[in-house]
């Protein structure tokens, strides 16, 4: 089970997130995911911890916390979901029909 956090800074590093919830348990992994086109952190993250008792503590204890200026969102992760294909769907074969045939 994964941990989201909302709200974060921009100026948020992994090893920041790391040590608040290392308050909490064992820190399995953090993930801060970064926009495509600028590289700029998108200001939500993910924590995994050791276990589930772990994980509940941390959220009991930090959604609505105010931390590095914001007030945080923290609850349980929930599951991606499938967008379909990353070409945007549609399209495919396209022709173009306004032709005439004589």
């Amino acid at each position: 089970m994964s941990i989201y956090v909302g709200n974060l800074s921009y100026d948020v590093a992994e090893a920041d997130l790391s040590s608040v919830f290392a308050e909490y348990g064992s820190v399995k992994r953090v993930q801060l995911p970064t926009d495509r086109e600028t590289g700029r952190p998108r200001g939500f993250g993910f924590v995994e911890m050791g276990t589930d008792a772990e994980e509940a503590a941390a959220i009991e204890a930090l959604d609505g916390a105010e931390w590095m200026g914001r007030d945080l969102k923290v609850n349980k992760a929930k599951p991606r979901e499938d967008r379909g294909s990353s070409f945007g769907g549609g399209g495919g074969g396209r022709r173009n029909n306004n032709f005439s045939r004589s």
